[in-house]
């Protein structure tokens, strides 16, 4: 329930929610359900109850009222027992909460019948109390329901992982052991179709892997060998074999949850906001039924309508919609953010995330793809442009090379074939070469070109040089072919997120060490309203701290491997493309993928959970200021009277409103996701 809402705080909010959710659900609807049964007799024997009906009590026989004192004191004991229980715990803890309002209401009305029963002019409410109870419980058990809804993404993240694995023995025999079992180095098979049972490396194999339900990446993600694999993910077509290197409290899974659970466990200054209210409105409750009863004392109605308004006052006014109305929301937006691979480590910093004035982003490896990729090839001899890509693609295919690799992507994205080369040579520090098709081929650099004495004419050569694109020359038997220039990829995705940030009103920074004529370039390819170039690691905080003198909110944003000063200085530390590795300290949120839309996603989410809470505090207060004079009965001139129960329904029903509306947040989560 949300009694790990709050673990470490016994503050207002869960000395309140203490005494009803060390029961769970399951007591509350056992009690109801035995409530319920035992009002019904109630109901049949209660004269009160049909005299306002206008008839004469169904079931009617000597001792009768005994046997309604016995059946009521059932329900106010078993049925009232978590309210009663509730009520000295908060006494105790000096916190007056929602259980002293409840239990002090159904304590008063129960006594108040009694002593009737036993001699006292006027007339019982047993029937009020009894319907009242079961109210009361039939709404703390539907509220129960949803705030466990509000966990649940966390438990769908923990029954991701299987049981049990397929443990490889040193003589090749395979061994099905409990998922507890494996240490890191045992090797295990995973099937096709089959859950990946904890964090590991491919030793053999290769398949794809959909890891949706920890990381949000709907495609699935091809991996071979010596790559890492996630527990929890399932795997595709292959059959794959790996090392285990992770286990229990170490993996992937195990730390999202733990950082959930911290999440939601960390104070917000919402919900002191909330407390204090609830507690204030505890305290009024139990002033205005006192003066309820006292002013209908004073204006000379008799003591049972006296105490009927009191009990509906106190019942009313309950601050329970109060309590829920933040840890909901923060449970839900946690758990259900964790889900689409977006980790919240401090609340407090994800809910300053809403008024964000700038968003500065490191360049390498956040908004490129920190690789290189060929941008054009300037054909300079006989060949054409594809031609050309075609020969570098064969040379450059067996290097390792960042260029090489530049080139042959280039040459398979456009779904070219190659032949192959033979007798390839790496020329230090100078390019390549090797034979393709009988012919000598060669892709060096700039230098290698002067000193062979080649002369290179093309007016775009010099643009290019001026962009700070890398440049290198295409050789065939010593003639110049083709000038191919590289850059760094731009993610497709980082354009359709500065837009989407800067419609949301925030100014967007790019931070970089590369050169000015580099940076200028990413900045007017994507729109960026500034960026600082030539900006080296131990800077970067420096630079953000810049920003922030001029009064703006900054979110810096970096994959986290050398900005881990900037991120701590900004206002809000986002680290992206952490894949896997969760534990980055620095960081006030982690996004998993890399795609820098996820930066919009979670400002997002962090403006439509404020706007939850701020909605469900002012349901909360609002409908006690409207509810709480009329159940003290001041339209009782124009005949407008709200009984207990009629007040327990409107009660529950507030909080149950508070519960769906923190659940609505699911969608606005779906939403945003896929506008950004």
């Amino acid at each position: 329930m949300h009694a790990h809402v709050h673990p470490q705080h016994h503050h207002h909010h869960a000395a309140a929610h203490a005494g009803h959710h060390a029961h769970g659900v399951e007591d509350f609807q056992r009690r109801f359900w035995v409530s319920l049964a035992l009002t019904l007799p109630i109901l049949a024997l209660s004269g009160p109850f049909w005299h306002l009906l206008g008839r004469p009590p169904l079931l009617a026989f000597a001792g009768d009222h005994l046997a309604l004192f016995a059946l009521a004191s059932i329900v106010y004991l078993y049925g009232g027992w978590p309210f009663l229980k509730g009520l000295v715990g908060e006494i105790a803890g000096r916190l007056p909460g929602m259980m002293t309002l409840i239990g002090v209401a159904i304590t008063t009305a129960w006594l108040y019948s009694t002593a009737v029963v036993f001699g006292l002019p006027g007339m019982d409410f047993y029937w009020e109390l009894a319907t009242l109870i079961d109210i009361m419980l039939l709404g703390h058990w539907i509220e129960m329901r949803a705030v466990m809804g509000a966990s649940s993404a966390l438990e769908a993240l923990v029954r991701l992982l299987p049981v049990e694995a397929h443990r490889l023995r040193d003589d090749g025999q395979m061994e099905e052991v409990p998922r507890g079992a494996l240490r890191p180095g045992d090797r295990v098979l995973v099937r096709p179709g089959e859950r990946v049972p904890t964090d590991g490396v491919i030793v053999s194999g290769r398949s794809s892997l959909d890891e949706s339900m920890l990381t949000g990446e709907s495609r699935p993600v091809e991996r071979g060998e010596g790559e890492a694999v996630i527990g929890g993910s399932v795997n595709g077509e292959g059959a794959l074999t790996l090392e285990i290197r992770k286990t229990g409290g170490e993996t992937y899974l195990a730390q999202v949850m733990d950082m959930v659970r911290r999440a939601q466990a960390s104070r917000s200054r919402s919900q002191d906001l909330a407390n204090r209210a609830a507690l204030w409105l505890t305290i009024i409750a139990l002033a205005g039924g006192t003066l309820t009863l006292l002013v209908w004392v004073v204006l000379g109605r008799d003591l049972a309508f006296a105490i009927e308004r009191a009990v509906t006052v106190m019942v009313i006014t309950c601050p329970h919609a109060l309590g829920l109305a933040v840890p909901l929301v923060v449970a839900m937006s946690t758990s259900l953010a964790a889900s689409q691979g977006l980790l919240i480590r401090d609340r407090a910093a994800f809910e300053r995330a809403r008024n964000l004035g700038a968003v500065v982003f490191d360049k390498t490896g956040t908004l490129t793809e920190g690789r290189f990729g060929v941008s054009e090839v300037v054909p300079l001899g006989d060949l054409d442009e594809a031609s050309c890509l075609r020969l570098a693609a064969a040379l450059e295919s067996p290097s390792e090379h960042p260029i090489a690799r530049g080139i042959t992507r280039a040459a398979k994205d456009r779904g070219m074939e190659w032949p192959q080369a033979t007798g390839f040579r790496n020329l230090t520090g100078q390019g390549a070469e090797a034979v393709v098709e009988g012919h000598k081929v060669a892709v060096v650099g700039a230098g290698y070109v002067r000193e062979a004495g080649i002369e290179v004419r093309h007016p775009r050569l010099a643009e290019l040089a001026g962009q700070g694109r890398t440049v290198v020359f295409l050789l065939i038997d010593g003639r110049l072919l083709a000038a191919i220039a590289l850059a760094d990829v731009v993610h497709p995705e980082s354009r359709e997120a500065v837009a989407a940030l800067k419609r949301m009103g925030i100014r967007c920074m790019m931070l970089t060490g590369d050169s000015r004529t580099v940076a200028e370039e990413v900045a007017d390819e994507l729109g960026l309203d500034e960026f600082f170039a030539e900006v080296l690691p131990g800077q970067k905080a420096a630079k953000i701290r810049e920003v922030q003198a001029r009064g703006l909110r900054v979110a810096m944003v970096g994959d986290g491997v050398n900005d881990a000063p900037a991120l701590a200085q900004a206002d809000l530390g986002i680290a992206v493309g952490a894949g896997a590795d969760v534990a980055i300290e620095s960081a006030d949120i982690v996004l998993v993928r890399n795609d820098p839309r996820d930066v919009v996603a979670i400002l997002g989410l962090a403006r439509a959970t404020y706007a939850k809470m701020a909605q469900n505090l002012l349901w909360a207060t609002g409908y006690n200021v409207v509810a709480m004079p009329l159940a003290a009965g001041v339209a009782a001139a124009w005949g407008l009277l709200l009984s207990p129960a009629v007040g327990a329904v409107l009660m529950s029903l507030s909080t149950v409103i508070v519960a769906i509306n923190a659940r609505l947040l699911g969608r606005r989560v779906a939403v945003l996701r896929r506008v950004a």
